[in-house]
């Protein structure tokens, strides 16, 4: 068994596949399907795609999956065991009752990652140095120019570099709990701009809509909010930060997995 500095041993990892209660997703009604989890993609449901690759990466151990219907999967002739969570009301409750079920560290993953490949994961994880309480992976804005030209993704764009999140989340100890509480306060205030505001602060949202805040100043305003230590991790391929939200996704990413570099 292969030992990291940021998370040493088997290492527990959540799985996010739950729907919004009352919100069924589009991508799962166009495809006839309860959850986007099983959407097919290439011919293989999109869950099933993370969890060999999580089972490929010789760090993780248990693999536990959030999802309301663990019955759904039961068709899926999984090769690796997995457990079930019940999901909260929304992913951040999710995330903060795995952490207070299962512990920490924590890996963090979304089922619609279905480009996700083991080498992400142990640059991820070899990328997270033992004083570091939560680190989020990100790709920066010209590898995935690069390394996906054309898509569109959700870019932040600071002072140096624009970057796009890449669904990979390591809660390495007790003390990261202090930055979902504050994902859970900001999404409370998600439709209160002014209250947002002064949540993260004036000064922290003036750096940032005058070109002037940096990642290592971001880490630093969220690290300050939730009394944790807060990382972004960029990994190498561009890729990584693609994931299916919409139909144009699903296209891209078969084009992708078709490539033999994806395979």
């Amino acid at each position: 068994m292969t030992s990291t500095r940021s998370a040493p041993g088997p290492l527990t990892v959540l799985v996010l596949a739950g729907t919004r209660a009352g919100a069924a997703d589009p991508m799962a009604t166009a495809a006839n399907v309860s959850h986007k989890a099983i959407l097919p993609v290439a011919g293989q449901p999109m869950i099933a795609r993370v969890l060999d690759a999580l089972a490929a990466c010789p760090r993780i151990g248990r693999i536990v999956i959030s999802i309301e219907t663990p019955g759904i999967l039961e068709g899926l002739e999984l090769d690796h065991p997995v457990d079930f969570l019940p999901p909260a009301a929304g992913p951040s409750a999710s995330v903060m009752e795995a952490l207070r079920t299962l512990g920490t560290p924590l890996l963090v993953t979304t089922a619609d990652h279905a480009l996700l490949r083991p080498e992400w994961i142990d640059t991820f994880l070899d990328s997270v140095d033992a004083n570091c309480d939560m680190a989020a992976a990100v790709a920066m804005e010209a590898d995935i120019a690069r390394d996906v030209p054309g898509t569109k993704r959700t870019m932040i764009r600071l002072a140096d570099g624009a970057f796009s999140g890449c669904n990979l989340f390591l809660f390495r100890t007790p003390t990261s709990i202090g930055v979902v509480e504050l994902w859970q306060r900001i999404e409370q205030e998600r439709k209160r701009p002014i209250r947002m505001a002064r949540l993260l602060g004036i000064g922290t949202l003036l750096r940032y809509m005058t070109g002037g805040l940096t990642r290592a100043a971001l880490c630093a305003r969220v690290g300050s909010l939730s009394q944790a230590s807060v990382k972004l991790v960029p990994l190498p391929d561009g890729r990584a930060a693609v994931d299916v939200d919409k139909p144009a996704d699903l296209l891209l990413v078969e084009s992708l997995l078709r490539k033999p570099t994806a395979a």
